[in-house]
């Protein structure tokens, strides 16, 4: 065969077998990738709101330390520059 024959048979099989199965696997592909499905959403659901959860009770925590101990903000602002300028 030809050359110009077996290139226009290899680009007629690319467009028939090749192409249509490439797109047909990239928009699938591209809708499932869409968003989140509905075990995905209630596992971000949980973790959401175990973060509002963690984060309230690191409230109640500063709270208690305020009260408990009112310096301990600064004190442990300057601990860590004292320790910052130490590992340079």
């Amino acid at each position: 065969m030809e050359l110009t024959t077996m290139l226009w048979l290899s680009a007629l099989v690319f467009l028939v077998v090749v192409a249509p199965i490439w797109l047909v696997l990239h928009y699938r592909y591209r809708r499932e990738m869409r968003g989140l499905n509905g075990d995905e959403r209630e596992d971000l659901r949980r973790l959401v709101a175990h973060a509002e959860r963690m984060h309230e009770r690191l409230l109640a925590l500063e709270a208690i330390l305020d009260a408990e101990t009112p310096g301990w903000r600064q004190e442990r602002a300057r601990s860590r520059d004292w320790s910052a300028s130490d590992d340079t």
